[in-house]
């Protein structure tokens, strides 16, 4: 019996040591205020919605207040998730992530990087298509001037900026010489990571590859990025990596 009492409690002061450490941790983000962009809704023309959903839960569980943006503008097109085709008809950014945010968002010209501690941008093909032309034009990309200097503004001020999947090639255009991750090059989990990784280097940017599960964080720029989508990944490992993302952001902030 006293052996028995003894292992119960070495393991309740092992719990309630990882308790403390959680509640330590996630204490000494509070109070973070973080701004999401958002780029429409729907992986082929939009925000990817699992994305942007697990930012959203890792943040809320950093203890993190946040406000989502987006630009008031047209999508590039419109593509039909069901066919996987595009269809004839128009659609406003802003007016699909409101789908995202619940109704609670704004106009991205609205956005003040005083008021926010850091910004996360997740991905999906809205990242290449609505926030910049990458989609179309590769490397030689546009980038929409308010999501342009609302990076310029967050990195000005020294602030971190958090990007996912396809995102993190907005920071590769307006940021020469930074680093980020788009996942492993040449592995078959990540198909297109190969290509948008050789892009990225000849902007002048270094391309650092990472697994899904991880973030790499550029400390002179206060970049923080994962690959999500780009790897060919359960949900839950996503998922996670995103997790590390916003747990760098929130670390930085």
């Amino acid at each position: 019996m006293l052996t028995l009492l003894h292992h119960c409690s070495r393991n309740f002061l092992t719990f309630s040591t990882i308790q403390t450490v959680n509640r330590s941790y996630y204490t000494t983000q509070m109070g973070k205020r973080v701004a999401v962009v958002l780029a429409g809704c729907g992986v082929y023309d939009g925000s990817e919605i699992h994305e942007a959903s697990a930012v959203l839960v890792h943040l809320s569980r950093g203890g993190a207040s946040v406000n989502m943006f987006a630009p008031n503008i047209d999508q590039m097109h419109v593509v039909n998730h069901l066919k996987g085709e595009p269809s004839e008809e128009k659609r406003n950014v802003l007016v699909e992530s409101a789908r995202l945010a619940r109704g609670d968002i704004q106009d991205l010209s609205k956005l003040s990087v005083k008021d926010h501690d850091a910004v996360i941008f997740p991905g999906g093909f809205g990242a290449a298509k609505n926030l910049c032309t990458w989609a179309v034009q590769g490397k030689d990309c546009s980038v929409n001037d308010e999501v342009k200097a609302t990076l310029q503004a967050f990195h000005g001020e020294g602030k971190p900026i958090g990007l996912c999947c396809i995102s993190p090639v907005l920071a590769a255009k307006v940021f020469p010489g930074c680093e980020v991750t788009v996942g492993i090059e040449k592995d078959d989990k990540y198909p297109d990571t190969t290509d948008t990784a050789a892009a990225i280097n000849q902007l002048g940017c270094k391309h650092v590859s990472k697994s899904v599960s991880e973030s790499h964080v550029d400390e002179k720029n206060k970049l923080v990025t994962t690959s999500a989508f780009m790897c060919k990944a359960p949900i839950h490992e996503i998922f996670d990596g995103i997790g590390a993302m916003v747990q760098d952001v929130l670390k930085l902030a």
